[in-house]
C-alpha cells in the first residue's frame, strides 16, 4: 500500500502541482588560476537583477508552484550566522504573488567555510540552517532540504568535478552519506517549527544498459548503487552488495543503523521527487571503460516505476527539459504523456515540472567550465521572451489543472490539518522588524 501523509485541501489552490524551477546550482570548480571558482546559476542567469520579472513571468504562464533555491552559499555565513536580506525579499515577493515555493535548500554546494561534502560536520550545521529558514518563513510548507543527492555525490566525490573534485569510492561514499544524514536532519528539524512540511526529494533518476552480456554483472551493479540516496534517506535496507559497498568505504555499521532508524521515520512526511533527461540512461562497457550516454531508451515511464516499485511513495515529476526549438516542445509532450499513463496506471503522481523558468548557462559542460555558454533549456529566454515550450507548457497548465486532480482526491496537499500550530489564514509576509532582528 502507498505510504501517504495525511493531505487536505487549500480552496486558494489547485492541487495538482504544475510547477517550473529557477536553476540555482552553486558548485564551486578549480578555475584557471587553481583557485576555487564559485559557478552560481542566479548570477549567471541575471535573477539577483531581474529576480521581481522572473516571479512575474511564472505567473504570466500560470503556474502556481515554483522550485526555488535560495544561494546557501550567501545566506549560511557561519554556525548561527545567516544573512537573510535577498531571501526575505524574495520569498515576501513570492507570497505576494501567490506563488507556492519548493524551498530547494541545498543545491550541489555549501558555504566557502564549510569546505565540501567530505566535512562530516556539515550535517548539524545545515540541519540548524534548514529549521532557522523554516521558522523564518512558517508559511512555506514544500522543501527539498538537499537536491540531487546521487548527482551531487557522483560529480563532487566519483568523477572528480565539483566541489571536493575527488575521485573514488571512498569520497562517493562519504558525500552520500553526508548529504544524506544533512537532508534527514534538515527534515526533522524543520517538522518541529512546521509541522505540516512536506519533502519532495528531488532526485535524479537512472538506469545503466549492459552493452554486451559480459558487462551485465557491471551494469547490476551500477542499478543497485542507483538507489543508495534514497535507500538512506528513506530508511530502506540495501542488499548484502551494497552493505558491503558502504562498508568497505567508510561508512560504519551505527551510520547504517542512523539511517534505517531516521530514515523509516521520516519517510511517511515524503514526496519522491524524480528527475529525468535523456542523459539519466547509460550504456555501461565491460570492465573499467568510460560509461557512454545511451540517450532515452526506456524513459520516464518505466524508470519511474521502478522507483515506485521500490519505495511506495506518492511521486512529482520534478524535473526534465531538452534542447531545441520544437525538440522541447516534443519532449515536453511526451514526458506528459508518459506522466498521464503511470497515473492511469496507478502510480500516485501529484506533479510536473519543466525545469527551468529560463534558459541555463554551462550546462554543456555540467558546469565543469565557466565559459558563459547559454543553453536553451528554459520556458523563456535570457531576455525573458516566451518559447515555443513555454507556450506549449502554457497550453498545457490550462488544458489539465482542473482534470488531473480529480482522479487524486486522496493527495490533497494544502489544507492544514487539525492540530496545525498554523492557522489556514493568509500568512504575513517578513516584516521590517524582523528583517532587522536578523
Amino acid at each position: 500500500m502507498t505510504e501517504v501523509a495525511v493531505l487536505r485541501r487549500n480552496p486558494n489552490a489547485h492541487p495538482f502541482l504544475f510547477a517550473t524551477g529557477i536553476e540555482c546550482s552553486y558548485p564551486t570548480i578549480p578555475g584557471p588560476d587553481g583557485k576555487k571558482l564559485r559557478i552560481d546559476e542566479l548570477a549567471k542567469t541575471g535573477h539577483y537583477d531581474h529576480w521581481k520579472e522572473d516571479f512575474q513571468l511564472v505567473v504570466d504562464i500560470g503556474v502556481e508552484y515554483l522550485r526555488y533555491g535560495p544561494p546557501y552559499y550567501r545566506v549560511h555565513l557561519g554556525p548561527g550566522k545567516y544573512d537573510w536580506s535577498f531571501v526575505d525579499e524574495v520569498f515576501n515577493e513570492m507570497h505576494r504573488l501567490h506563488i507556492t515555493p519548493i524551498a530547494d535548500l541545498c543545491h550541489f554546494g555549501v558555504p566557502d567555510w564549510i569546505g565540501n561534502f567530505q566535512n562530516a560536520d556539515w550535517p548539524e550545521w545545515f540541519a540548524e540552517y534548514a529549521r532557522e529558514f523554516a521558522s523564518r518563513y512558517d508559511w512555506v510548507r514544500f522543501f527539498t532540504p538537499v537536491n540531487e543527492i546521487f548527482i551531487t555525490a557522483n560529480f563532487s566525490g566519483q568523477l572528480g568535478w565539483w566541489n571536493e573534485c575527488l575521485a573514488s569510492d571512498k569520497a562517493f561514499v562519504t558525500a552520500l552519506r553526508n548529504a544524506a544524514r544533512a537532508n534527514i536532519r534538515a527534515e526533522e528539524e524543520i517538522i518541529k517549527v512546521q509541522p505540516q512540511a512536506l519533502f519532495i526529494q528531488s532526485e535524479s533518476s537512472e538506469y545503466f544498459h549492459a552493452d554486451e552480456p559480459k558487462a551485465m554483472p557491471r551494469s547490476a551493479f551500477l542499478n543497485e548503487r542507483r538507489f543508495l540516496s534514497l535507500d538512506l534517506c528513506y530508511g530502506i535496507d540495501v542488499s548484502a552488495r551494497m552493505y558491503e559497498y558502504l562498508t568497505d568505504n567508510g561508512m560504519t555499521r551505527d551510520d547504517y543503523t542512523w539511517f534505517i532508524e531516521h530514515g523509516s521515520g521520516i519517510k511517511p512526511y515524503c514526496i519522491m521527487g524524480n528527475d529525468y533527461y535523456a542523459s539519466n540512461e547509460h550504456l555501461v562497457p565491460v570492465g573499467d571503460a568510460p560509461i557512454r550516454p545511451a540517450g532515452e531508451m526506456f524513459g520516464y515511464y518505466i524508470i519511474t516505476h521502478q522507483y515506485f516499485d521500490r519505495y511506495h511513495l506518492p511521486v512529482m515529476h520534478t524535473e526534465t527539459n531538452h534542447r531545441g526549438r520544437e525538440d522541447a516542445v516534443h519532449w515536453l509532450q511526451k514526458e506528459w504523456m508518459q506522466m498521464v499513463r503511470l497515473k492511469q496506471d496507478g502510480v500516485p503522481i501529484i506533479g510536473f515540472t519543466w525545469y527551468s523558468l529560463l534558459d541555463q548557462v554551462d550546462w554543456d559542460t555540467a558546469l565543469r567550465e565557466d565559459n558563459g555558454h547559454v543553453d536553451h533549456l528554459g520556458l523563456f529566454n535570457l531576455d525573458r521572451e516566451i518559447q515555443p515550450v513555454g507556450e506549449a507548457y502554457r497550453k498545457l497548465v490550462s488544458l489539465w489543472r482542473d482534470i488531473l486532480p480529480m482522479e487524486s482526491l486522496g493527495l490533497d496537499l494544502h489544507m492544514p490539518g487539525p492540530g496545525n500550530r498554523h492557522s489556514d489564514r493568509p500568512r504575513p509576509v517578513i516584516s521590517s522588524a524582523a528583517r532587522n532582528l536578523a
